[in-house]
């Protein structure tokens, strides 16, 4: 696995330890399998946004604490620059960018996300809790919603329960971008 994962991994080990959780203890707490948080928790596969959101939720820490061992500082404002942001290094191929990263206290994760064209062909389906908002800026998108299937377009939005299983990908040759806002 990447650098990068096995050092978010390495911050959500420390803080279950600092905590004295077990990993049974997170298992529950975050709703998954014990063999699937100790691949999360040792770097051998790559954490879903909604694994991050929930850590995050569990021990009162920011996502950019957890992404960069830094927490963010900002409380009036925050400005990032077209094509800025904090990278979040995924292995599904997307990729996300926080556009917030450096506000501290977030109430919504914004990130910019593209889906390039032939990726989720199964339409794996992931989950998490609270709500999402998600604005298409250019591409096609389908989405699968629980048993909802829509197509969006430039222009086009939804909002749904980010619990119900959703699976997204791109439409066409073209990437997608969008503009998420996860509300935890």
């Amino acid at each position: 696995m990447s650098d990068p994962v096995k050092q978010i991994a390495m911050r959500i080990l420390d803080l279950r330890e600092i905590s004295d959780y077990t990993v049974q203890q997170m298992a529950d707490a975050l709703c998954v399998p014990v063999e699937e948080y100790r691949k999360y928790e040792s770097g051998e596969v790559d954490m879903p946004i909604s694994f991050l959101v929930k850590i995050g939720e569990v021990f009162h820490v920011d996502m950019t604490e957890l992404l960069t061992g830094e927490a963010p500082r900002l409380s009036v404002l925050s400005v990032t620059r077209a094509g800025k942001g904090q990278d979040i290094v995924r292995h599904d191929q997307y990729t996300y960018k926080n556009l917030a990263y450096n506000f501290a206290h977030r109430k919504i994760e914004p990130l910019y996300v593209t889906v390039p064209p032939g990726t989720n062909r199964e339409m794996v389906p992931n989950s998490h809790e609270g709500q999402e908002f998600d604005y298409i800026l250019s591409g096609v998108m389908r989405m699968v919603i629980g048993k909802n299937e829509v197509v969006l377009r430039p222009g086009d939005s939804v909002y749904y329960n980010s619990s119900t299983p959703h699976a997204m990908q791109a439409v066409g040759e073209e990437p997608v971008h969008f503009l998420a806002m996860v509300i935890p």
